[in-house]
């Protein structure tokens, strides 16, 4: 890859990947879809984290059931290191924990297989060293209520056991559906197709502390586990409002069958989704995880809300060095359906070929956005009016019929002027087939946008006066050799001069390279 060819253009506040991405493909070449990696052992030296921002990596996944705080500030610390030095803009995300029951050992290091047939004890006893076939739960009341003939579930259907036989607070159960077993797997249990268990708080105390170590780590985002409603969200915001001087924005993780029933509500209070399917796949029939996975991704494009398409995207590849054939047109599926991201769990943090895992998403996205272009799928889009006030409905009519003349037009680019990034998600939501380029001087605002679909957020000194931020960023990118003559861009913005009366609106420009 080049690892120490490139150049960082510190000046601009240009991401270097990006920067790469448009000398050699041009503006209609980049990549719109935000790849998300899922760090674990298998990638956490700073060698193999490079790596992975040089193939695209926008976010950085730290999944808090596994691993030390020490562990994640050391990957956090790395991470900052690589975007300071070597002019990456890689954002972080904690991922919750959750109030779930889940494995504390099961007597290996790495992943073993359970076999059907095998009969294993789940309880609560604390014990040192491993036992054969013995699994210890991290909660001690997880078997309460649980009845013989039960189904115990793995990380939302990787194995399958049956209760076989209760006794004291321990379970014994037998494998009926062989699979992987990993370290501090999630447990659920299951009765007549419904949860047979529940009362567990969205946040635990441990969580919070997560979410504490989160906000002095400076983290971008916080994704959270199992939301069944809004307020659980709306507490979490209140509580970053309270505590962190930096805006972190809150994903809510749809993965259950009460959090699908209070869908919109929850992607109104949060700032993202992420659909992970796994879990998701346990009370939802196999059959609906597709539709269901279009509804929520055309939701939260209609509500300007990024989503992430996660879980199993490419598992295969955390053995094999080749995804299955099914497996990238999952992918593609979800590029077609124009989710903002793509996330590697297993594929990245454990796998063997977390690198080939990440070029097979790139390569995938890039193909299937080519082919919505050609087949000018964008002109099928629909949106539902967000703002209440004159201004915000202005904004987004000013966002619709600029992605609509840039469309027509065959402009090169759109850029976007903006404070907090609320025009760029605006352009986003109508899926643009030229990039867009987010002009913002507020650092968060820039982390944030590395969700966001098409949008490539660059961190800039920005003025009252318009022209002046125009001249300024487009003469940079020409010194630099971004842009070349006789392109076309087409600017929008939200930014107000701090002499502007109330009566003056955004308009939209468009300027040709001389």
């Amino acid at each position: 890859m080049g690892l120490k060819n490139y150049e960082v253009n510190l000046d601009l506040g240009f991401d270097v990947v990006a920067e790469r991405e448009l000398r050699e493909k041009g503006f209609l070449g980049m990549r719109k879809t935000k790849l998300v990696c899922t760090i674990g052992p298998a990638c956490c030296s700073l060698e193999d984290l490079e790596r992975l921002a040089m193939r695209g990596m926008n976010v950085a996944r730290l999944n808090m059931c596994h691993n030390t705080r020490e562990w994640h500030r050391d990957v956090i610390g790395k991470i900052k290191k690589l975007n300071e030095e070597k002019g990456f803009s890689v954002s972080v995300m904690i991922d919750t924990e959750g109030s779930l029951i889940h494995v504390v050992d099961h007597g290996v290091p790495s992943s073993l297989k359970a076999e059907e047939g095998s009969v294993w004890v789940f309880t609560a006893q604390k014990f040192e060293g491993s036992r054969p076939y013995t699994v210890q739960a991290n909660y001690q009341g997880f078997s309460e209520g649980i009845m013989v003939g039960d189904e115990l579930v793995i990380d939302g259907g990787m194995a399958r056991f049956e209760v076989v036989e209760k006794m004291g607070d321990d379970l014994h159960c037998k494998c009926t559906d062989p699979g992987l077993f990993l370290p501090r797997a999630k447990l659920s249990f299951w009765r007549d197709g419904k949860l047979s268990y529940h009362g567990l708080p969205t946040l635990s105390t441990k969580d919070w502390a997560d979410v504490d170590f989160g906000i002095s780590e400076g983290v971008d985002f916080i994704a959270m586990s199992f939301v069944n409603d809004a307020d659980s969200v709306k507490d979490l915001k209140n509580h970053l409002f309270a505590k962190s001087s930096k805006s972190i924005r809150v994903l809510a993780k749809i993965e259950t069958l009460e959090s699908l029933q209070k869908l919109e509500e929850i992607v109104e209070a949060s700032d993202g989704i992420m659909v992970a399917r796994g879990d998701l796949g346990v009370e939802v029939p196999l059959e609906q995880i597709p539709t269901v996975q279009e509804d929520i991704t055309r939701l939260c494009r209609q509500m300007k809300k990024p989503v992430i398409i996660a879980s199993q995207l490419l598992e295969s590849m955390v053995e094999y060095p080749t995804p299955t054939r099914a497996e990238v047109a999952d992918v593609s599926e979800a590029v077609r359906q124009y989710a903002d991201a793509l996330m590697l769990s297993g594929e990245s943090a454990i796998g063997l070929h977390g690198q080939k895992a990440l070029s097979v998403l790139q390569m995938a996205s890039s193909r299937m956005e080519l082919w919505s272009r050609e087949e000018n799928r964008q002109s099928s889009i629909s949106n539902r009016q967000l703002g209440g006030s004159l201004s915000d409905c202005i904004a987004e009519e000013i966002c619709s019929c600029a992605v609509q003349m840039a469309n027509n037009l065959g402009v090169d680019a759109i850029f976007v002027y903006t404070k907090h990034g609320e025009m760029a998600s605006l352009l986003s939501r109508n899926r643009p087939y030229p990039p867009i380029f987010a002009f913002t001087s507020d650092s968060d605002a820039r982390m944030a946008l590395n969700l966001q679909w098409g949008v490539i957020p660059i961190l800039v000194d920005l003025a009252d006066d318009m022209e002046a931020n125009i001249s300024k960023t487009i003469d940079l990118m020409r010194t630099n050799g971004m842009v070349k003559e006789g392109e076309a861009i087409l600017v929008v913005s939200d930014l107000t001069a701090t002499h502007a009366t109330s009566t003056i609106f955004q308009s939209i420009q468009v300027k040709i390279i001389v």
